[in-house]
């Protein structure tokens, strides 16, 4: 019996806290674009598009692989699904100098934005990268995943697809 309550608790746990990120949007917080001017995260998210926004840095092999990744279907899903990606670097200020140059050397052509004090990043309350969360074309977060292993990213393209519809 108290094998099946616990389950239920989870199984309860989950669906709340999934209801929960679906209300919720991007806090309201001032970053940087690589140039070093401050921009509030609300206007760069597009309204009426689908946008994902990914936390990620220069330390970090998993962050690197999934933009790698999507970089390989992100002029498909821009077209399928009018699609952006942010990627917002949460490297430190000795670490921020390598961010232009190792999204140059990718090819990465997302809206790259810093973090460098994570005040992001400590608004929405994660621990660590990779992290990504996507939003809906109202701006609401509908989904959210941390880490990153290979396929990932077609999980990611359904949840989008759900959006789309």
């Amino acid at each position: 019996m108290f094998k099946g309550q616990f389950i239920l608790v989870v199984c309860l746990g989950l669906l709340f806290s999934s209801a929960a990120i679906a209300q919720k949007k991007m806090p309201t917080v001032n970053i940087k674009t690589l140039e070093g001017k401050s921009v509030s995260i609300q206007n760069v998210i597009k309204k009426d598009k689908i946008t994902a926004v990914s936390f990620w840095a220069t330390w970090c092999a998993p962050c690197k692989k999934e933009l790698d990744a999507i970089k390989k279907v992100y002029p498909e899903w821009q077209k399928k699904y009018d699609f952006e990606l942010i990627a917002v670097t949460i490297d430190d200020i000795r670490g921020l100098p390598k961010v232009k140059p190792m999204v140059n050397q990718k090819g990465w052509t997302y809206t790259v934005l810093s973090d460098v004090n994570s005040e992001l990043k400590n608004a929405l309350g994660f621990p660590t990268v990779p992290q990504l969360y996507l939003l809906d074309k109202e701006g609401k977060i509908v989904y959210s995943h941390s880490s990153y292993k290979l396929g990932d990213e077609k999980n990611l393209e359904e949840e989008i697809a759900k959006i789309a519809k």
